[in-house]
């Protein structure tokens, strides 16, 4: 009972084993390929549950989605014979199994190296027949669409794999030809600056001379003014005076020699030395008590 016992559970557990190394997955994210001792005999396993014989067959598997490539910045030459570091990318994705197991081995970072040197090819060339201005912007989607076509072709045809897309992230001068373009760029900035510095001091002092004349004109206008004035003052002032005088003679004597008192006598430590009979002193000699 017992051996028989220990049969079944070594029979059971040989099964188990056998049917865990039969039986495979295929998800809708990936393409397999069936090898039976290294060879072919499935190319493209469509996504489910399979069989295979243990030992005899192995499975490979393959990411079916699409893949980037992100390829490292490459300097080419344009048809004027100047350099251009061209940085791109490349969406791209698994088409024929069997070639690209061939091919590559199963291998994406091979399959990334081959595709990078058929890129960096197709680059060089149609960059080498296209001035600056045609690569930066007059042809640049024309030569992307142009140069996906081509390599989607080459790279189906030779790995096995579809071009879905091609870009480039960024063009730009080589370090040692931009840092010369920068200084020309810095010392054009730079005269331009000093121009319209010009320029503006040019303005400036014609403001400020400008404005001291009006201010000159200005000063000159309220003097003139002031003084007519004054002058239409004193005229009227002397007139009242000369009225005042012919009507009451004695009277307009009288309020001069007050305010000659009051001037002189201002100040108390003023000395003033005046003959006694002089006019000076006619009112307060003559003046009375009543």
């Amino acid at each position: 009972m017992k051996k028989s016992n220990i049969f079944i559970s070594a029979f059971s557990l040989i099964a188990v084993i056998f049917i865990s190394q039969s039986l495979f997955v295929v998800s809708e994210v990936e393409r397999a390929v069936k090898l039976r001792f290294g060879e072919i005999v499935q190319f493209d396993v469509e996504p489910g549950l399979h069989f295979k014989w243990p030992i005899i067959n192995s499975v490979r598997y393959f990411d079916s989605r699409i893949l980037t490539l992100d390829a490292q910045p490459q300097r080419y030459l344009t048809s004027e014979k100047k350099a251009l570091m061209v940085d791109s990318f490349i969406k791209w994705r698994v088409k024929d199994v069997a070639k690209y197991f061939t091919t590559t081995g199963g291998d994406e970072e091979r399959a990334k190296r081959l595709l990078s040197q058929r890129v960096d090819t197709g680059l060089r060339n149609e960059f080498g027949v296209r001035t600056v201005k045609e690569v930066v912007s007059g042809e640049r989607d024309q030569l992307m669409n142009s140069l996906t076509s081509m390599l989607d072709e080459i790279a189906q045809d030779e790995l096995g794999v579809q071009v879905i897309d091609l870009r480039v992230k960024r063009i730009d001068l080589p370090l040692e030809v931009s840092e010369s373009v920068y200084n020309r760029m810095r010392t054009e900035r730079q005269r331009l600056a000093r121009e319209l510095r010009a320029q503006g001091n040019e303005v400036a002092e014609k403001i400020r001379a400008t404005a001291d004349k009006d201010k000159t004109v200005i000063l000159a206008d309220a003097y003139r003014m002031a003084e007519e004035i004054k002058g239409d003052g004193d005229a009227e002032a002397t007139a009242t005076y000369a009225s005042a005088f012919t009507k009451d003679p004695e009277f307009y004597d009288f309020t001069r020699s007050l305010k000659a008192y009051q001037s002189t006598f201002e100040t108390k430590g003023d000395i003033l030395l005046i003959d006694p009979d002089s006019d000076f002193f006619k009112y307060l000699d003559n003046s009375k008590v009543d």
